[in-house]
């Protein structure tokens, strides 16, 4: 029952986020590491890594650490991997690890995204993600 309803949970946030971008095309909430999150927040949700601070740090962190890195240092082979590095470091010293974040800096360096994509994509699509993780959560408590 509990893998059930993880992942019907998961397909509702990923369905939900990408119907976002369906109903409004310069509204893109969906992005790849959301696949990761969603085994961490609806299959492991008393996971550390699972808890709201992290994946909402954790990506926003990451993602802005990618957006840098576009704007103001260069995309070649050696500032993606320092990027990377950079991202898991911040992620262990500020204690908000999310293992699916870590993949933003590339994403976002590969695809030369910018600030919108920061606050809009990440920030608004996990604040999306851990609102719903979060319902799953409390009515998996009470009634499960």
């Amino acid at each position: 029952m509990y893998a059930l309803i993880a992942g019907l949970s998961a397909s509702f946030a990923i369905g939900l986020l990408s119907l976002s971008t369906q109903l409004s095309p310069n509204l893109v909430l969906l992005i790849a590491p959301f696949g990761s999150t969603s085994v961490i927040v609806f299959g492991l949700p008393h996971s550390p890594h699972a808890q709201p601070k992290n994946v909402i740090f954790g990506h926003f962190i990451t993602a802005f650490i990618g957006v840098c890195f576009v704007e103001f240092i260069g995309v070649t082979s050696l500032d993606m991997a320092i990027a990377t590095g950079l991202a898991v470091s911040v992620m262990l010293i500020t204690r908000t690890v999310h293992p699916p974040a870590g993949a933003n800096p590339l994403l976002i360096m590969l695809t030369a995204q910018s600030w919108d994509f920061l606050f809009t994509t990440v920030l608004l699509g996990t604040l999306v993600m851990v609102s719903i993780a979060q319902g799953v959560k409390t009515i998996r408590e009470k009634y499960v």
